[in-house]
């Protein structure tokens, strides 16, 4: 007879799953790399030894995962590893503090993501019953998603495998390889239907118009989308209104209407409304606008630019006049010095952030359909310029699982952009739109789609790489390339079996031996936000805020967070300890803190280790290859100074890309993030850890991103 076998293990939940050794082995190599007491070669030597044991003690029976943990402590002390068993004992106590932290959530988590990740999914995106109690599970809603979004399959293809590409889509989805924009997540397969993040209405002058877009941005609010608009129409405060024989009262008291309605009805939504309101430097109203927000606490629901040109660019550097005009008559009512103009948008950007810039005459040089209009408002966070009524699903590629062995895996990330691009064309279909206009233009129009990626700071982490510097910009564009060229391959292909996007003739695409593709658009840097959390990378495209924090992930409860890749190394390169992790929580970098190998600090930079212009770098080598834009918040520290910020503003202007935004730390009175030893408002003593609340991953630490 052959020696006894387990071929069943019993989970913690009661299911019964297959044993498998592999996950023996890599706990205990773990605790040897954690004590530096062996390698690989011991680790599965011990864990031989494990399997034999439990095979000679559960013969004919099933252990528990608790059983066979019980034996790995014991293996290893009878083997003369007391420190590594030591090791293990803390990691598996660390575990099941875990375990109830996610028990106390109320949420079954059958991904094995983080408490903060689980927390996210509770509070914004797994679906509830009649009574308000979860009724799915991680995995759940990830099939849910897959389900929805393969069965429009269909439409194309009668005879679709329908049930293979749900499970492609469930995998990529599980394995966190892609996510797809929050409203796709929180309303695929659920009565609302609605799926798409991003969105642009136009503002025209008159009454009836203003309104019935503050109904329409209502409408899409209640549904999950953010909503951007340009201002730029109406009429300047003052002006004469015909009809009442009365004087418009301006952009800014419209804004604030919007703001106003925007805040009634996000109180009782899942997610926070958010909106862009932008305006054309020429107008008359352009100094109040600029000043909007200046009080700290008006326009709250509102990110605002400046819509500038080329042209005034110029002539800001060159402090020339600079012609201000009525969008009513298009007559010049007066002119402003261009340079005063930009100062006045510098000092109010380093005092309260906003306002940013989008440079509309890039936009434009980039503009897929002019046959359609001129490109003049962005979705709320920049990323998206559209056209009136225009919207746009996104997804995002984390980065971080694309690394394999030190090198991007680019078999593989070809692979999932293909797939990414197929789930967001197929999003179009399934997607129940707010409005009609939206669909028209949307669905049997442009088809336009906005494939980005996160976890970009965390590949080059595990790379090596630093971030500020040129091998991390010649990394970001060889990575950018290869996903705006499979994109555009998946888009064509998709077109040869589905069609052209309906508006394709007349387009920039429309060319002799050009692609003929299915979408106007398909690549789009969004800052990604939630997404990321539950997907457990960095932001966006955004360097790491934090090497360790501790994060706030529900009442009374913090968490110390350690960026994995950093803890591996400092485990791997022996100079790992809990306190040098806590010493890092405190300052959140590796810049004052000794004992740090030269080679690790210089790769392992923090949002404030990073010179603003490298920022700016990072952004326009993204920008270079992405058909819509790029979100980025360039994070300065409180010391920055407005000269700072124009030379920031004047090099995205340079180097092409299509809108800026930056942000002061401090410069707002609630911030999502605390750095050690600030007060934030609402106490009294100065905080011990960096600090960042549930919701934040990255960029802005003004707020959570909605997307």
């Amino acid at each position: 007879m052959g020696k006894a076998k387990i071929e069943h293990i019993r989970k913690r939940d009661g299911s019964v799953v297959p044993f498998s050794p592999q996950k023996i082995e890599g706990a205990i190599y773990k605790a040897l790399a954690a004590t530096k007491a062996g390698d690989g070669e011991l680790a599965a030597s011990l864990a031989r030894r494990v399997v034999e044991v439990v095979a000679e003690r559960f013969a004919g029976s099933v252990p528990s995962v608790e059983d066979v943990q019980d034996i790995v402590e014991e293996a290893l002390m009878t083997q003369g590893y007391a420190n590594v068993a030591k090791a293990y004992v803390l990691y598996r106590q660390q575990r099941a503090y875990l375990r109830r932290l996610k028990q106390v959530i109320g949420v079954r988590d059958d991904l094995k993501l983080s408490v903060n990740a689980i927390k996210v999914l509770e509070r914004r995106y797994l679906l509830r019953d009649e009574e308000g109690n979860i009724k799915e599970t991680p995995a759940q809603l990830f099939r849910r998603v897959a389900r929805t979004v393969a069965a429009v399959e269909t439409n194309f293809d009668p005879a679709a495998d329908v049930k293979e590409l749900e499970q492609a889509f469930f995998e990529l989805m599980s394995h966190l390889e892609f996510l797809p924009n929050t409203p796709t997540l929180m309303n695929a397969g659920a009565p609302l239907g609605q799926l798409s993040a991003c969105f642009v209405l136009p503002v025209e002058d008159s009454i009836v118009d203003i309104f019935e877009t503050l109904k329409h941005m209502a409408i899409i609010h209640q549904s999950g989308g953010g909503t951007g608009f340009s201002f730029s129409h109406l009429r300047p405060k003052g002006d004469i209104v015909r009809s009442t024989k009365g004087v418009a009262s301006g952009p800014v008291s419209f804004m604030k209407i919007f703001d106003a309605a925007t805040a009634v009805m996000k109180q009782g939504g899942k997610r926070r409304g958010a909106n862009m309101g932008i305006l054309g430097a020429h107008h008359p109203d352009i100094v109040e606008f600029v000043l909007a927000k200046s009080d700290g606490t008006s326009l709250s629901n509102f990110n605002i630019s400046v819509a500038v040109t080329d042209e005034f660019m110029e002539l800001a550097s060159q402090g020339r006049k600079w012609p201000l005009v009525n969008p009513r008559t298009g007559r010049e009512v007066q002119s402003i010095n261009a340079r005063e103009l930009l100062d006045m948008i510098v000092d109010n950007a380093w005092r309260t952030g906003d306002p940013g810039l989008i440079f509309l005459d890039e936009i434009n040089r980039h503009n897929p359909t002019p046959q359609l209009g001129y490109l003049e408002a962005t979705n709320p966070c920049g990323e998206l310029p559209l056209l009136p009524y225009e919207s746009c699903n996104l997804g995002s590629i984390n980065l971080a699982r694309m690394v394999s062995d030190g090198e991007i895996d680019w078999q593989k990330l070809g692979r999932v952009v293909h797939l990414a691009v197929h789930f967001l064309d197929n999003v179009i279909e399934a997607n129940v739109f707010p409005l009609p206009q939206i669909e028209e233009i949307t669905r049997r129009g442009n088809r336009k789609i906005g494939l980005g990626v996160m976890g970009f700071a965390d590949a080059l982490l595990k790379m090596g790489i630093p971030y500020n510097s040129e091998a991390g910009l010649e990394t970001a564009e060889r990575i950018i390339k290869f996903i705006s060229e499979e994109a555009r391959q998946a888009s064509a292909e998709l077109a040869a079996r589905r069609g052209v996007f309906p508006n394709f003739a007349g387009s920039i695409h429309d060319r002799p031996n050009g692609p003929r593709l299915r979408n106007a658009t398909v690549l789009s840097i969004a800052p990604t936000g939630t997404i990321s959390i539950i997907a457990g990378c960095s932001s966006g495209i955004e360097p790491l805020f934090a090497l360790a924090f501790v994060r706030n992930v529900m009442e009374g409860t913090r968490l110390l967070e350690v960026n994995p890749t950093f803890e591996q190394v400092a485990r791997e390169r022996g100079f790992f300890s809990p306190e040098l992790m806590e010493q890092v929580a405190k300052q959140g970098t590796l810049r004052e803190i000794g004992g740090i190998p030269e080679d690790v600090r210089r790769v392992f930079v923090t949002d404030w280790d990073i010179a603003p212009e490298w920022h700016v770098r990072m952004q326009a080598v993204f920008q270079k290859y992405t058909d819509n834009s790029v979100s980025k918040t360039i994070n300065l520290p409180p010391q920055a100074t407005p000269e700072d910020i124009r030379r920031i503003y004047t090099l995205a202007h340079e180097l092409k890309c299509k809108g800026i935004t930056i942000y002061r730390y401090g410069s707002k009175k609630q911030q999502v993030l605390t750095l050690a030893g600030d007060m934030p408002e609402a106490t009294i003593e100065p905080v011990p850890y960096v600090t960042a609340d549930s919701e934040y991953a990255g960029g802005c630490p003004y707020g959570a991103c909605p997307f």
